[in-house]
């Protein structure tokens, strides 16, 4: 007998009123989806509201208390804990959706169409947004381009490619193992669940398949300016000391996976500065990138390149 397979979704939302009916929409209209848990994590727009009216019986909104993103999180995932039967949490998937983005339609049904039975998570891929909805970019001009499938772990020490969590399915079983995220990191700490996750099994490519659309607006904190790499550090730090990820990987190559860590954020960082059209601080990132790391200067210029043509 086939076991059902069900999808939960936990959307953090803080002072994204103008987005959230549209990703609480998204999740809703996915045919796999049982529950989508809405953390306010102490809006004062109105975020609140908006999911309170929705009136749909499997939303449940919770209050999450200010206390940033990887704690809102996490307790949308111990509110899926606490409403469902232990034995349905074997069987279930699990995704987490940033209230500023939203799924495509069919999305979670493409991704559990892909997931072999023995893989920790299943993750595609995302197109840009603007403010309104419209898509931006040309990433579909990329139908070629791979990612890593199957043992990741070393690729994701390298960066992280997967890039949102609005693109990937893991199981429920899988993502309590890796003890959730970490709620001392401000910025990366997907990453640092992504790390933790792969070293517990495959995590699978699912190939020319766009499951989220990823909203870039000025009120996002990337597209502000504000962040530097020096926001990142203590996630960098955090990922290669963790016990659980450093224990499967050579102290030598560690060391040759941080640099490349680091030269792959420097990069993002310039992209970002190229896409918010702030030229002189990308060409200052990519200088520095190609300084730390020189033997990634075609690569480093592709993607800056790549960036600047709207990929």
């Amino acid at each position: 007998m086939q076991v059902a397979m069900w999808v939960n979704i936990v959307i953090p939302v803080k002072n994204a009123a103008r987005y959230l009916g549209e990703a609480i929409a998204s999740a809703l209209g996915q045919a796999d989806v049982k529950r989508v848990i809405v953390v306010d994590d102490g809006s004062t727009d109105g975020s609140a509201d908006i999911a309170a009216r929705i009136g749909d019986e499997r939303i449940t909104l919770i209050q999450g208390g200010g206390r940033g993103v990887s704690a809102a999180r996490n307790l949308g995932f111990a509110e899926i804990e606490r409403l469902i039967p232990a034995e349905e949490r074997e069987h279930s998937w699990l995704m987490f959706l940033d209230a500023d983005d939203r799924l495509v339609p069919g999305a979670t049904e493409m991704l559990l169409e892909s997931a072999p039975a023995d893989c920790v998570a299943v993750y595609g891929d995302y197109e840009r947004i603007d403010a309104d909805g419209r898509r931006i970019g040309y990433r579909s001009l990329l139908p070629r381009r791979g990612k890593p499938s199957g043992e990741i772990q070393r690729d994701l020490l390298a960066g992280n490619f997967i890039v949102n969590g609005g693109v990937m399915l893991m199981r429920q079983a899988q993502f309590r193992r890796t003890g959730g995220f970490d709620e001392t990191l401000g910025y990366c700490e997907d990453w640092h669940l992504f790390c933790r996750l792969a070293g517990l099994g495959p995590i699978v490519w699912c190939p020319r398949t766009t499951i989220l659309e990823y909203r870039v607006h000025s009120g996002s904190a990337m597209m502000s300016g504000a962040v530097t790499f020096s926001h990142y550090r203590a996630a960098v730090e955090r990922v290669f000391t963790d016990a659980m990820i450093a224990s499967k990987v050579g102290s030598a190559d560690l060391v040759r996976l941080r640099r490349k860590a680091e030269a792959h954020l420097k990069t993002y960082l310039a992209c970002q500065s190229i896409r918010a059209r702030a030229y002189t601080r990308a060409i200052r990132e990519t200088a520095e990138v190609i300084a730390l790391l020189p033997s990634q200067t075609p690569k480093t210029l592709v993607h800056t390149l790549g960036a600047l043509a709207g990929l």
